[in-house]
């Protein structure tokens, strides 16, 4: 979670100036195509609400003319399909300020037992926002993912036995199971 799209050097949740809250992503395009994350993004999210603050807008960034070329083409595709306009602004990405250590894992941070184990193994506050384990889990916990996946990899997430057992029992409550699921590594 941080801060794109704006000129403030250095920005704050208090002060953030002219920019948008985002995700920064780095993926193998070998293993997810742009594409592929592209439809992850219209599919995930509601981009029909003109937002009145920059601060929540929604933006997608691209890094060269190809990218900027298919997420246009992507949006003229999804208006076009949904007949409706959407307010997803594309821009080019310029730089990403990472947001402070409170706002990483929303989702995981209200879990104590969970929060926890990965603080134990992650006591770096970089290695804890970019681990892969602690994204997914933010995601199950969030509601996103599906219970079969969740099971298949519990063991691998590093979890405490408690804190596997916390984990199972919010997401019995709250995933659905796949059709149409989101993946769960999304925030």
């Amino acid at each position: 979670m941080g801060y794109a799209g704006g000129t403030r050097d250095d920005p704050t949740y208090i002060v953030i100036g002219d920019h948008t809250e985002t995700i920064q992503i780095e993926y193998n395009p070998a293993v997810i195509s742009y594409a592929e994350l592209l439809n992850v993004f219209w599919e995930s999210h509601s981009p029909f609400y003109k937002g009145t603050a920059r601060q929540y807008m929604s933006i997608v960034f691209y890094h060269n003319a190809e990218q900027r070329a298919l997420a246009v083409k992507t949006k003229d595709e999804r208006e076009t399909t949904l007949g409706r306009n959407i307010y997803t602004e594309i821009r080019p990405y310029s730089r990403f300020y990472m947001a402070e250590d409170y706002h990483q894992k929303y989702y995981l941070r209200r879990e104590q037992q969970i929060l926890n184990d990965y603080r134990a193994i992650y006591p770096d506050i970089e290695d804890f926002v970019s681990s892969t384990a602690v994204t997914r889990v933010n995601g199950y916990i969030g509601g996103y993912g599906d219970l079969s996946t969740l099971e298949r990899e519990l063991n691998q997430l590093g979890l405490s036995e408690a804190g596997k057992n916390r984990l199972m029992e919010i997401a019995s409550r709250g995933l659905e199971m796949p059709s149409g699921a989101c993946p769960a590594g999304s925030a």
